[in-house]
């Protein structure tokens, strides 16, 4: 069997070294001429790392990135709300890490080339469409030199949020989902704050709120990090989707002009970036169906989310794994996408939709709501643990990554 592999995203590369591990024969194609990762901070949560571990990669992941401590949530006045162990310091086997895009997609870009070979990712190949028959798929690709057609067996879609897969399966399809909150991401050279590995979740999306955390550790010889932030605000306005935009400070900084906390001054961090990103927080509905004969969707290709719950990459690490199992069955290809579908679509159908209404982040829209957004004297007097842990349970549980379903964890 081979497959052809559109997309040399993180789903894409992730698949590709499944695959090798299976021994079963693929090629990558990506539209890019060169791989640079895009984006700024991801977080990879233990689920995946499990996987990423088991394919060889992650002693070099921890070395570019950093080992994720606790999440912590505060309102935006830095009370402190909830606070909770992440990764290996909450038990797992395997630990939660935050780095940048770029990092992640370099290291699986390596070893699918150390292993695979050098031209086992092809760049400058813009997926066109494809054509199938009983025997086979042909993907036509278009480069530098014209457009031509790769025959395989099986042909995966892991081409993204504009995937050209999913467009032809699904030419009327339509928009995507706008959520009503619009955006802002940049990284900034930054002093360690709280644990010197904290993800920090403050505020809420009607007054702004914030998300920030380190994702490369001592660049400089003060021993700063490079410090990811994410902004969000309810707004109408929102532009198409695309992970590249440049965005501008005057759009929203001001939301933020008097979160001066004794752990940060978040009007400096955002002053400090050198570049910042804008992006509509959109998704899809959950499709009925990823596979047709022998094409399927994998990743954002498959399921566009909300990026809330630091778990977009993940899934799509999870959809490799999946596949791969499917695939290396030994049995007729058709059927083996069925099989990956049927094990796939519902789940990550279930994180679309929680990611929607309940992703960790409801814990800081419970503590507003109740507060009417005001300072509080004890947050006890507010929510009580009980109910902090249980949407944070909650989440991992519908995620994939709950203790459950580690059972070798401590």
């Amino acid at each position: 069997m081979n497959v052809t592999i559109v997309g040399a995203g993180i789903g894409g590369l992730t698949l590709a070294l499944e695959l090798h591990e299976a021994n079963i024969e693929c090629t990558v194609v990506e539209a890019a001429e060169s791989i640079a990762g895009i984006g700024v901070g991801i977080n990879v949560l233990p689920h995946a790392m499990r996987i990423l571990t088991e394919l060889g990669v992650a002693d070099r992941l921890e070395e570019v990135g950093v080992t994720t401590k606790e999440s912590v949530f505060f309102n935006r006045f830095g009370q402190l709300v909830h606070r909770e162990p992440g990764g290996r310091y909450a038990g797992y086997d395997y630990p939660q890490l935050s780095l940048h895009r770029g990092d992640l997609q370099k290291v699986l870009l390596e070893a699918v080339r150390e292993r695979l070979g050098p031209d086992s990712v092809r760049t400058g190949l813009r997926c066109l469409g494809f054509a199938q028959d009983a025997g086979g798929v042909d993907v036509e690709v278009r480069g530098s030199s014209g457009t031509t057609r790769l025959r395989s067996d099986v042909v995966i879609g892991c081409d993204g949020v504009h995937s050209a897969i999913r467009k032809q399966l699904y030419p009327a399809e339509g928009e995507p989902r706008y959520s009503g909150i619009n955006m802002w991401r940049g990284v900034a050279r930054w002093k360690p704050f709280l644990s010197g590995a904290s993800m920090v979740r403050a505020g809420w999306f009607t007054s702004g709120k914030l998300v920030v955390y380190p994702i490369r550790e001592n660049i400089d010889e003060a021993g700063n990090q490079l410090v990811n932030w994410v902004v969000e605000i309810e707004t109408p306005r929102h532009l198409t989707r695309d992970w590249n935009r440049t965005g501008k400070l005057a759009d929203f900084a001001s939301a933020f002009d008097d979160w001066h906390f004794d752990w940060l001054d978040v009007p400096a961090l955002l002053r400090a970036s050198d570049t910042v990103l804008e992006y509509p927080m959109v998704d899809q509905d959950p499709l009925e169906k990823w596979s047709f004969d022998r094409v399927t969707l994998l990743g954002d290709a498959a399921h566009p989310m909300v990026p809330r719950g630091s778990n977009g990459a993940g899934q799509a690490i999870l959809d490799a794994r999946a596949l791969r199992v499917a695939l290396s069955s030994g049995g007729d290809p058709v059927a083996a996408l069925a099989d990956y579908e049927q094990v796939r679509l519902p789940a990550t159908a279930e994180v679309v939709r929680m990611n929607r209404t309940n992703p960790p982040d409801a814990i800081l829209r419970e503590v507003f709501t109740r507060t009417g957004d005001r300072p509080f004297q004890h947050i006890n007097e507010v929510i009580s643990e009980g109910e902090l842990a249980e949407i944070s349970d909650r989440y991992k549980q519908v995620a994939g990554y709950s203790r459950d379903s580690f059972p070798n964890s401590r």
